[in-house]
């Protein structure tokens, strides 16, 4: 190794030491974050997450359910259950991918930035795509393809936090990161609602979003460092596939533990989200246009308490150094507010849902993130690991539309409410049992 490259690389390991010993250090520079620099990743993360989420959640969350209405010869609730399940699986594979190849990566530009870039690029095509066939098949696969643009970005994005952030700003900047995408889900919703009627605008606009978030992050970002002077892995077949192993659940208790509890998490998030229409609809009673108008009102509703609650977390998590109170109380929150519309199936129900439970899921996504990186059992493999935390949120996309299409299609939305609400509970029982965060 050229004398350069090894200076820089003995440097590299030193800040890591440094940083572990103190929480108030940076991973990449050994020395305290500037208040300035600070303001730069909050901004970039809080923008990336608005973005994003944003341009899916017009997509996902609106104008796909009404657009698979106009797909003939199929249920439109069944083949949301299809088309998430299949997305989802394409998340869990890319989300993975990414996230080991950008641990991996020995660019110059960095690790992570060339494939935010190149994710925002195929994100944002193929998202506006999805909404330009009636064909069933070819609407699944353009739409896969978006999630492989997405979790392109996504992956190296949450490792980040792991490769540069102090480990005492954490959960904040995960509260940054949190906000942004909680308040973009329902500003999708609401952009999306207007959009109900004349359906190309919204996918051309939910494209753009998608395309913006990856570059506008890189822009915002402080510039990331070169990667060409850490080691080089091998390259061949069998070392790239044996890349992917997973921590021993031997040694990483904690890692399988916050695992689980977001998953619980997710489904229970995924199972009343991405049918919100159909709950409008078919259990409260509403027509399409009222339908369109209360989602518009429990959108703005959503938004204001997530991010209350996003930005309210974060910091209170760093400031006490505590992870999983905060998730439970979160988690719990989230389980009252499902009940709201089981107890009392009118547009009242639905609002009370949107305030209690975007209140505990903005709180929960918040500081989620900051627990998932504290559980990490190797800060060197953070985008592999991270990437097979965030399945559990894949698997949640994945199962939780299928199970609430079978519940509904087989028992009816009643019984989807108390099952939805088990699962978030059920989380909390898994974050509690983590030993090694508070």
């Amino acid at each position: 190794m050229p004398v350069d490259l090894g200076v820089r690389l003995a440097i590299y390991n030193k800040n890591l030491e440094a940083a572990r010993r103190d929480p108030h250090l940076s991973p990449e520079t050994g020395k305290p974050m500037p208040s300035r620099t600070k303001a730069r990743y909050a901004a970039a993360f809080l923008v990336f997450g608005l973005l994003w989420m944003s341009g899916l959640g017009i997509v996902s969350a609106v104008l796909l359910p009404e657009h698979l209405k106009s797909v003939p010869g199929v249920a439109p609730e069944a083949l949301v259950g299809i088309i998430n399940s299949c997305t989802a699986v394409a998340s869990l594979v890319s989300n993975l991918m990414f996230g080991n190849f950008s641990d991996r990566s020995r660019s110059r530009r960095g690790r992570r930035t060339p494939f935010i870039l190149g994710g925002a690029v195929l994100g944002g095509v193929t998202l506006f795509l999805t909404g330009m066939s009636l064909n069933p098949v070819l609407i699944t696969i353009v739409y896969c393809l978006c999630m492989f643009g997405l979790n392109c970005m996504l992956a190296p994005m949450v490792a980040i936090i792991s490769d540069r952030i102090p480990m005492g700003v954490r959960g904040t900047m995960s509260a940054f990161y949190g906000a942004g995408s909680t308040v973009g889900s329902p500003i999708g919703t609401l952009i999306g609602a207007v959009f109900i009627a004349n359906q190309v605008p919204g996918f051309v606009l939910a494209g753009v979003l998608m395309l913006l978030s990856g570059i506008v992050a890189v822009v915002v970002l402080p510039k990331e460092a070169p990667a060409d002077f850490l080691p080089r892995q091998k390259d061949g077949l069998r070392e790239v596939v044996m890349s992917f192993r997973p921590p021993k659940f031997s040694m990483a208790h904690d890692f399988y533990k916050a695992f689980a509890g977001r998953l619980c998490m997710l489904l229970s998030y995924q199972m009343i989200t991405i049918y919100q229409l159909y709950i409008l609809e078919n259990y409260v009673g509403l027509g399409t246009k009222e339908a369109g108008v209360v989602i518009s009102t429990m959108s703005v509703i959503t938004m204001v308490v997530s991010l209350v609650g996003s930005i309210a977390a974060g910091p209170l998590s760093d400031m006490i150094g505590r992870r999983k109170v905060p998730i439970v109380i979160a988690s719990v929150l989230f389980a009252v507010g499902i009940a709201m519309p089981w107890v009392w199936p009118t547009t009242t129900g639905m609002l009370l849902y949107a305030g209690i439970a975007g209140l505990g899921y903005g709180v929960y996504s918040s500081v989620d993130q900051a627990l998932n990186v504290d559980v990490l059992p190797n800060k060197e493999e953070a985008g592999k690991d991270l990437g097979i935390l965030n399945l559990a949120t894949t698997l949640g996309q994945m199962l939780g539309p299928v199970l609430m299409s079978a519940i509904t299609l087989s028992l009816g939305y009643a019984f989807a409410f108390p099952i939805a609400i088990a699962f978030a509970l059920l989380g909390c029982v898994f974050i509690m049992l983590i030993r090694g965060v508070k």
